[in-house]
């Protein structure tokens, strides 16, 4: 059995995810695990207390920051 797959643009490059995919699934896929990340699905910035309830769909168009310090 294989599992439903879909294609998604993160900053720019096609990725394939799970199909029924969460925000905070894909930020665990990409290894983000910094506090400070902003996320932009659609052009819209998603809150980081809705990552696990935003689900992705095929074709969605995300940008994913992370603060980075230094002086």
């Amino acid at each position: 059995m294989t599992s439903l797959r879909m294609r998604v643009q993160v900053n720019g490059e096609s990725r394939e995810v799970a199909a029924g995919s969460t925000v905070a699934a894909l930020l665990g896929e990409l290894g983000v695990t910094q506090p400070h990340v902003a996320v932009e699905l659609n052009l819209e910035v998603v809150p980081r207390a809705q990552h696990r309830d935003a689900i992705l769909r095929e074709g969605d168009r995300l940008e994913v920051v992370t603060l980075v310090g230094g002086g």
